[in-house]
């Protein structure tokens, strides 16, 4: 055999590895997005209004604050899922949430998510302090979205106002208003959608 002729041999069977290869990795990202896709699918009226994007937002890194005065940005969840709330302690459908939420952080942080309650009230973290005491929510983190910042970078209307983020750190969907967080198809779906 001449030397062009393998050489021709040897650049064909490269191109055709270099074919499979890339056929392998797209039918892998098709299955893993359909995957995905299937696990974050929910039945109408199980999470209230529950929208996915049209445009899936990534987690920013707008700073919160925690109930010490401390910074706390999402970004530093990464590899985790996250139910993001916004709420505050004059909303009456706020309020009402908050126990479900309390009970979601406790059955969903085995599964690898973060439930987040941050607050927008403008007094900060002593008046969500004593919220949690007098409703007696232990569960939850006091957080506090100081100048509304955070629910302004995520396009927030209106509270209360949840955004689901995957362990990926994109938004799969949100919620504008109340949701039953600890049903257990609710439960399911997050375990099912944000765990690992």
């Amino acid at each position: 055999m001449s030397e062009h002729h393998a050489s021709t041999v040897k650049m064909v069977f490269l191109a055709l590895v270099g074919v499979a290869l890339f056929s392998a990795v797209t039918s892998y990202v098709m299955v893993t997005s359909k995957a995905e896709a299937k696990a974050c699918h929910i039945e109408d009226g199980v999470l209230g209004n529950f929208q996915t994007p049209n445009e899936a937002l990534a987690v920013p890194d707008t700073v919160y604050f925690d109930g010490a005065g401390a910074e706390r940005r999402l970004t530093d969840l990464r590899g985790r899922g996250i139910v993001l709330n916004f709420w505050a302690t004059w909303c009456a459908p706020c309020v009402r949430e908050m126990p479900q939420l309390d009970r979601l952080k406790e059955l969903v942080a085995a599964n690898g998510v973060d439930v987040l309650a941050i607050s927008e009230d403008r007094q900060g973290a002593l008046v969500v302090k004593k919220f949690y005491a007098a409703n007696k929510l232990h569960s939850l983190d006091i957080l506090v979205d100081k100048g509304s910042k955070l629910i302004q970078s995520l396009k927030g209307r209106g509270l209360p106002t949840t955004v689901l983020f995957n362990k990926m750190g994109q938004e799969v969907g949100r919620v504008t208003g109340i949701a039953e967080w600890d049903s257990p198809e609710a439960v399911a779906f997050i375990r099912r959608c944000l765990g690992n």
